[in-house]
């Protein structure tokens, strides 16, 4: 679907989720469960320093890397002022 930006390697681990911090590193975090309260602390798992581009999607594939796609949007295209 998208292509690889940075080769991470990252290994997952069961109840953790993986995504793109604000500095462009690979974080986890804790899910949240019911009757559970959350861990909020966000650890750092693999550096990587991605600068984000407007109208992409970034996130964590299978392999542990970290992958960027072209936003589909839907609806009516605004009008040009």
């Amino acid at each position: 679907m998208g292509k690889v930006i940075a080769k991470t390697g990252v290994k997952r681990e069961v109840g953790y989720l993986y995504f793109l911090d604000k500095g462009g590193n690979v974080a986890k975090v804790q899910m949240k469960r019911a009757g559970q309260k959350a861990n909020k602390k966000q650890t750092v798992v693999a550096k990587a320093g991605i600068k984000r581009k407007s109208g992409f999607l970034y996130y964590i594939d299978r392999q542990g890397n970290v992958c960027e796609a072209m936003m589909q949007r839907g609806g009516r295209k605004k009008k040009k002022r």
